[in-house]
């Protein structure tokens, strides 16, 4: 890795030319270019090629139910306290897990799971171990030390044993939503969640051996100030979590309904966006935090530090990753599969994917099958998002192009960042600076040939 990256340098009149919108690239292409076009036989033909290659596999499983509705959230979920509706949607979930299975070679190792939401910890423990069950039945999931179990969990919805529950079916890591400590902000994005709640899981996960715990932060809520959320962080520090994301809230309330609750008069301005973000790297980065990119932070001992360090850092659906040559096999409502050279997506529509399940057909609504020059732009962006360099002889060889001839187009659109002394270009390859780490999705679009077409016209989040 590029390690000057982890030393940033914050410009603030660079950073306020270049904070555009673009994607944030846990895919490409992206999930813009995912289409209807694919089908079920397309999937088909991508499983079997995985199967023929035979590596071990990544599983992620969608519980869409939340008991409260945040109101920043954009995730796809169902809002509801009624605990028996869970039930018949899992029911669907064990017929997909059944279904989907039949395809994939049990002893391909499930070397990373994931439960994610809504809340996955919506469902009562008998449902997480029958769930848990239900993927080993069906599934090759291991018991080693180097696995890499994590789920999502509310503090608000825990019983007092429901960490070691988790912990006695398999996970040994966990991620907790915080988003910010001030109650003003809590009382305005509808999650109040006290401290000492927040203090009281991560103790207890830690009395549990937990080998990873993650916090997730947003800067940009109604009610936050650089002083005000310069203060979470600290207490974030005296909490001392593995790891920390801290994330952009891209207010879009004609794309997501819970977002109308939110009063834009009540949202900071970009200023004091901007000033949150160059706290939380100044203040994560002096205390010892790795800062992997965009928005992670990690302890340098952390697995996706040492990725990164040694060069394995892997970005997909659920962001940084340190399982490069998993196939993403994804169950659930809306979930996103990746497997081999194809994206695909479940139906959104619960009915739909209910309907799906109970006629015997898989519910994938969309997906895009990669070009050859699909999987060389990925590459290339790749490695850029994850380790901020390279080389073009390693592409060259690998796609049997020359680079500079082939994206002639993408190092001049870059000219500019190399006079800001943003990224640096020589005959050996690409190097993104201390300044140019911040901008890392600006420079990825240079590469991004969609974002070139006339009929694309989709709003992004800003890059910072």
């Amino acid at each position: 890795m590029n390690h000057a990256v982890n030393n940033i340098q914050w410009d603030t009149d660079l950073i306020k030319r270049y904070d555009k919108s673009g994607p944030r690239y846990t895919s490409y292409p992206t999930a813009v270019q995912f289409n209807d076009g694919f089908t079920t036989d397309h999937y088909q033909q991508a499983r079997q090629i995985s199967n023929q290659q035979a590596g071990p596999v990544s599983l992620y499983v969608h519980i869409p139910f939340c008991a409260h509705v945040c109101y920043y959230c954009a995730c796809n979920k169902i809002i509801t306290k009624r605990k028996e509706k869970s039930q018949p949607y899992l029911d669907t979930l064990f017929k997909e897990i059944e279904m989907r299975s039949q395809g994939y070679d049990k002893n391909r190792p499930i070397e990373q799971l994931h439960w994610g939401g809504g809340t996955p910890t919506f469902i009562n423990h008998e449902q997480m171990t029958a769930l848990m069950n239900k993927l080993k039945q069906h599934f090759n999931l291991l018991d080693s030390d180097d696995r890499d179990y994590s789920i999502e969990i509310d503090p608000r919805e825990l019983q007092p044993d429901t960490l070691a529950h988790l912990k006695s079916i398999g996970f040994n890591r966990v991620s907790l939503g915080v988003q910010d400590f001030d109650e003003k902000v809590q009382i305005a994005v509808n999650r109040v969640q006290p401290l000492e709640m927040t203090r009281n899981t991560l103790e207890q996960a830690r009395e549990l051996g937990f080998k990873s715990i993650n916090i997730d932060l947003i800067y940009g809520l109604p009610f936050q100030s650089r002083a005000s959320f310069a203060q979470t962080l600290k207490t974030v520090l005296e909490l001392n979590p593995d790891r920390l994301s801290v994330f952009n809230y891209a207010h879009l309330p004609e794309r997501f309904m819970p977002q109308r609750r939110i009063n834009e008069a009540d949202l900071p301005s970009a200023e004091e966006k901007l000033g949150m973000l160059e706290d939380s790297i100044r203040l994560l980065t002096q205390a010892g935090y790795h800062y992997v990119g965009m928005d992670h932070f990690a302890k340098p001992d952390d697995s996706l530090a040492q990725a990164q360090l040694q060069g394995k850092l892997h970005r997909n659906f659920q962001g940084y990753t340190t399982h490069e040559d998993c196939d993403l096999v994804a169950l659930g409502v809306s979930s996103i599969s990746q497997v081999g050279d194809s994206y695909f997506q479940n139906s959104a529509d619960i009915k739909e994917y209910t309907r799906c399940i109970e006629n015997h057909e898989l519910p994938i609504k969309r997906g895009v099958i990669l070009t050859n020059e699909d999987d060389l732009r990925r590459a290339v962006i790749k490695q850029l998002i994850c380790h901020f360099e390279l080389s073009f002889e390693e592409i060259n060889q690998a796609f049997n192009i020359q680079f500079v001839d082939h994206f002639q187009d993408a190092l001049a659109a870059l000219q500019p960042y190399v006079e800001d002394k943003l990224v640096e270009i020589n005959d050996n390859g690409i190097t993104v600076t201390p300044k140019g780490g911040l901008l890392i999705r600006n420079i990825c679009m240079a590469f991004d040939e969609y974002l070139t077409s006339p009929n694309h016209s989709v709003r992004y989040s800003k890059v910072i």
